[in-house]
């Protein structure tokens, strides 16, 4: 798990609860189609699961 993880706001947070709002916050997204990198850990493992119906997940090559 030493690669990252490229992680899209797939859906609006329109209609969602508070607490799937702020961990989609804490992973940095702000637009829908917006993209952002993070290194894979379980940490952010965990927030992707409890948002996974919001997001699009792709994981890319080592980070070094």
């Amino acid at each position: 798990m030493s690669g990252k993880l490229k992680i899209t706001l797939a859906r609006g947070l329109s209609g969602q609860r508070e607490d799937h709002r702020r961990v989609v916050r804490g992973l940095g997204l702000t637009r829908v189609n917006r993209s952002v990198l993070r290194v894979d850990t379980p940490e952010i493992r965990g927030m992707v699961e409890k948002v996974k119906f919001l997001l699009r997940v792709e994981e890319t090559g080592e980070s070094k």
